[in-house]
């Protein structure tokens, strides 16, 4: 079995629990650091008066030192490297865009302890050489935490509309450091209220020093084999351009690129939460296949991706494809690929995008599906339809969560880590464990897409927000509740949680997609060699009653681990 190397961008399920199960679906063993070294968690802590809330405050972030070490104390044991530099430098994505009091002095040495972090990375790979090593990093994102290190949801608020402004147009590495205030005809913007404007750029300005230091100091020279910089809550426009624009020049000019990206050394992209799967598919690709590029290309049913942009994302849907497709080591094509996309773009096409699914299931073409109706949970009507489908449980990857970025990253990331393991690996007893994987996976995907985050969170939510403490926050109680709910109201919720997820779990395993203790049989693709294909039905899905929970405190984010075994 291989080995990789996974530092996460945090302790997110979809960044922690799903890439190390998908790992297994590709039959790696993914070594991670210690769980309480990569533990992120929201503020722990609270001032009140009555039944007002006067502020939070005590975040917890992973432990840098501990994870550098972790590093290198693996190293010999690992087939390749996938790294988070947010983890590494700042103890995850809500560390590395705390606010700050300095912006750190002039880079490079811009901050002795941040590039001592970074530049384990380098140490590693001097020496191991021939081990790859994959690092994801974001650009800061515009708005700031909401209850980390005491900001508010109302700091969120005016940081993301107050930082989405247009900027000055500036190109120069200093330049951009010292414009971030500057209207496009060099005014400057006026004060903020909720939040501190100046410690808020001196986050941005260290935050990108680190930018440059990994594209300059390790990806140039060649310590990192393959860089995908996801760019966390964008805009078309506003504080973080000018950042996207000289890392995309700098791709051009110092890393052989083109159009701001390079498919085989560094992409540029709107995603954060998808780069784990997105990443540990090229490494199984890489592991297993060499780097052999699959084609991809993909069909839409509804709006060509190229009409739709997210309002959290800076490119068009169909550049966002593409340019995944360029990070998981796969090529697009337009036509006769080795996967093909389904992009659902409107309900009222599903069952079209289904008959696609029919077609492409007899007549052997791996396939991947994303429902970009939903706005950050799946969509009823194009979840019902998939699961109405005996098929569905053979498609190699699948995702209707959150921004289309992420949805993109996780669906592709399963589908080509599954893709390079599938038409590789021969031994019977990794093919089990492998496919049991999967279908695990894809189970946990309706499951937590559409069954948590579409159904059950909104019972969550309403009993969160009428049962608040605090009359002042009410309305959004469920973004921390434990500070914001009552012992006993926490434990409810956690009960209620627990309950619906048991029922959501049975109802979904019955369905067409999966077929478990019903009549007839639903297959998920076991092997494939040459032409032959091969095949496991499903035949159990379980989930621990005391699994389910809410790891960071609030209603947006559930651990959700169910449990599938084929036959």
């Amino acid at each position: 079995m291989k080995k990789v190397l996974y530092v996460p961008l945090d302790d997110r399920p979809v960044n922690l629990d799903d890439v190390i199960t998908l790992g297994k679906s590709a039959g790696i063993h993914v070594i991670t650091p210690p769980r309480s070294d990569i533990r992120n968690r929201l503020d722990s802590q609270k001032s009140t008066s009555g039944t007002t809330l006067l502020g939070t405050s005590s975040p917890s972030y992973g432990n840098t030192a501990n994870i550098r070490q972790f590093i290198l104390n693996h190293a010999a044991s690992a087939d390749g490297f996938i790294i988070s530099t947010d983890m590494l430098a700042y103890g995850g994505l809500i560390g590395s865009r705390r606010l700050r009091t300095s912006g750190g002095g002039t880079y490079p040495d811009f901050d002795p302890v941040t590039t001592n972090l970074l530049d384990v990375i380098r140490t590693v790979k001097q020496s191991y050489p021939s081990k790859p090593i994959f690092v994801m990093d974001t650009v800061m994102r515009l708005a700031t935490t909401t209850f980390a290190g005491g900001l508010t949801f109302d700091a969120y608020t005016e940081s993301r509309s107050f930082m989405q402004q247009p900027r000055l147009v500036r190109t120069d590495f200093n330049d951009i450091l010292t414009g971030y205030n500057l209207s496009p005809t060099s005014s400057e913007y006026g004060n903020t209220d909720q939040f501190n404007k100046d410690q808020y750029y001196n986050a941005r300005q260290h935050k990108f020093k680190s930018n440059y230091y990994i594209l300059d100091q390790l990806a140039k020279q060649g310590y990192i084999d393959f860089l995908a910089v996801g760019v966390d809550d964008a805009n078309t426009q506003g504080v973080q351009i000018n950042e996207i624009r000289f890392i995309e020049n700098f791709i051009n000019q110092s890393l052989g690129g083109s159009g701001g990206q390079n498919p085989d050394r560094a992409v540029i992209l709107p995603d954060a939460d998808g780069l784990g799967h997105s990443l540990m598919a090229r490494m199984a690709n890489q592991l297993y296949r060499g780097g052999a590029k699959p084609s991809y290309s993909v069909q839409y049913y509804g709006p060509h991706g190229s009409t739709i942009t997210s309002p959290y994302e800076y490119m068009n849907v169909h550049q966002n494809i593409q340019s995944h497709v360029d990070i998981i080591g796969g090529q697009n094509v337009t036509d006769s690929p080795t996967l093909e996309i389904l992009a659902i773009t409107a309900a009222s096409e599903v069952s079209n995008a289904v008959s696609r699914i029919v077609a492409n299931s007899t007549n052997r073409v791996l396939t991947i599906v994303i429902d970009f109706v939903g706005s950050g949970p799946a969509d009823s009507t194009v979840t019902e339809a998939l699961l109405d489908c005996q098929h569905s449980g053979s498609i190699l990857g699948y995702s209707a969560w959150n921004t289309p970025g992420n949805k993109i990253g996780i669906a592709l990331g399963m589908g080509q880590a599954r893709y390079a393991f599938l038409v590789t690996e021969t031994v019977p007893s990794a093919l089990n464990a492998a496919v049991n994987a999967h279908g695990s996976l894809l189970f946990k995907r309706f499951l937590k897409d559409y069954y948590y985050k579409k159904i059950a969170i909104g019972e969550i939510r309403t009993y969160s927000r009428e049962h608040s403490m605090y009359t002042n926050v009410s309305s959004i109680a469920d973004q921390n509740m434990v500070l914001f709910n009552t012992t006993t109201d926490y434990s409810h919720m956690l009960v209620l949680l627990r309950d619906r997820m048991q029922t959501h779990t049975a109802t979904l395993a019955a369905k067409d997609a999966f077929l478990i203790d019903r009549s007839g049989a639903s297959y998920n693709i076991r092997q494939i060699s040459g032409s032959s294909w091969f095949f496991s039905s499903y035949a159990a899905a379980t989930l621990s009653y005391s699994n389910p929970n809410f790891i960071w405190g609030r209603a947006f984010e559930v651990t959700l681990s169910p449990i599938v075994t084929l036959q």
